[in-house]
């Protein structure tokens, strides 16, 4: 896609009637990041219909690791569409299903026989671990963390942390659901350890519900929407061997955290477990929905025949895709690369804490990191106001980014890992230059008080 050098104001027109259009034909609920509306996207970036070009450092919310409109993912779907189009793997199955069950079966962490099965999208995945976890165990409870998000259906909003915009108004929820604290070091005394995070899973078993009535400790590896927190390296080491010391499933929410997004295939893999159910999403279809959940085989066959599955699991156009996505990042090594990008993000962001108190934490995991701001470094109050006016800055200079946190106060980056270094260098400086326009703006508004 042609590169455009010279960008018109923002929104510009074409994007103002457009959104005039979308206010009276859609819902607010459905909120938009930016004004600017989409003509065209490559790689790591993104042209609106008035011209104007832009870095995306939000990839569809992590849905692109393997980039937009990459050339194998293309392909396939391309090859795809001159076979069928869509069957139903329920009615008459097809071999991109099966094909993409193996992969994720050899790639998911565990020297042990595991299965999978295909779904549409994230929370469909973590709907149907669920399932699968009390169909196995016949037991009814479910614990989660605060911080977490797992989807907007009732089940996972159930499960979900963040009240607004998420959950308010939306009751009832789901029962025999049951939460305690994640480890969240940022927001936690200093000098707390791996074991007193997890101790709270032992406090819930005396405090909230009997371990014998769990079926499955469900967290994400890294928080997402929760604010990218990485906890310590061996919590969840901790987790794993409570739950299996009371029979309780592990559940691992690989959603936006898995395909490379950390420098691993899964997340989990930095911490050294083997999750007996991973769900996975978003950047396993390389742009096209689709979803899974992958584990131990003797577990995922616990439900019967027709008890799982939907009209469009495992669409074959998906599927073909998710070959592609998969090939993508193996042979062009995205996985490296998403460690390349976490290093020099780290560097970068590493000099604006040391220049300004708003950027309070630095943290990820590769490709999937973050910057955690506040206004006042001792106190850690949340700078979400802040956080909203670096992010407006951003896509007024040419920079799609998004926001995170159960504060919303996080900066994340979810750049597609095809990103050429001229290119994330460049979305990077109009972050820096977002931080000094609004700390210039504070410095300004206290030394009139």
């Amino acid at each position: 896609m042609k590169t455009i050098q010279i960008r018109t104001e923002i929104p510009g027109p074409k994007s103002r009637a457009l959104m005039t259009r979308r206010e009276s034909a859609i819902p607010r609920g459905p909120a938009n990041a930016t004004p600017v509306f989409a003509a065209r996207a490559e790689g790591a970036v993104i042209e609106d219909l008035d011209g104007n070009r832009y870095l995306d450092f939000a990839g569809g919310i992590g849905c692109l690791n393997a980039g937009h409109r990459s050339p194998r993912v293309t392909a396939a779907i391309r090859e795809q569409l001159d076979k069928f189009l869509h069957l139903c793997f329920a009615v008459t199955p097809y071999e991109g299903y099966v094909a993409v069950a193996e992969k994720l079966n050899a790639l998911a962490p565990g020297n042990f026989p595991k299965k999978t099965i295909l779904v549409n999208s994230g929370a469909e995945a973590i709907e149907n671990a669920i399932k699968i976890a009390r169909a196995y165990t016949k037991r009814p409870a479910v614990i989660c963390f605060e911080d977490a998000f797992h989807g907007r259906t009732l089940l996972t909003m159930s499960l979900t942390s963040k009240t607004h915009p998420y959950k308010a108004g939306f009751q009832p929820f789901a029962s025999d659901i049951y939460r305690i604290p994640y480890a969240y070091p940022y927001r936690h005394a200093p000098g707390t350890s791996a074991g007193d995070f997890a101790h709270h899973l032992e406090d819930a078993f005396q405090r909230s519900v009997a371990p014998e009535s769990v079926a499955a400790v469900i967290a994400e590896p890294v928080l997402g929407e929760g604010g990218f927190v990485v906890p310590p390296p061996d919590y969840f080491k901790l987790l794993q061997k409570i739950c299996r010391g009371h029979g309780i499933l592990f559940i691992a929410d690989e959603v936006q955290s898995g395909f490379g997004r950390t420098g691993r295939w899964f997340a989990s893999e930095h911490f050294g477990i083997e999750p007996d159910l991973i769900a996975t999403a978003k950047s396993l279809g390389g742009g096209m929905p689709i979803a899974a959940v992958t584990g131990r085989a003797e577990i995922m066959d616990a439900p019967g025949p027709g008890s799982l599955g939907g009209t469009y699991c495992g669409h074959p156009l998906s599927c073909a895709a998710a070959l592609a996505a998969i090939e993508t990042i193996e042979k062009e090594g995205l996985l490296a690369r998403s460690l390349a990008i976490g290093e020099q993000f780290e560097k970068r962001a590493r000099s604006w804490q040391s220049k300004w108190d708003l950027v309070g934490d630095v943290r990820g995991l590769g490709g999937m990191c973050a910057i955690e701001l506040v206004r006042n470094a001792t106190t850690r109050e949340p700078a979400d106001t802040e956080t909203k006016q670096i992010a407006r800055y951003c896509y007024e200079h040419g920079l799609i980014t998004i926001t995170a946190g159960t504060f919303n106060n996080v900066i994340r980056i979810l750049v597609p890992l095809v990103v050429t270094d001229q290119q994330f260098d460049e979305g990077v400086a109009v972050i820096e230059a977002a931080l000094a326009s609004v700390a210039a703006l504070k410095h300004a508004a206290l030394s009139h008080v």
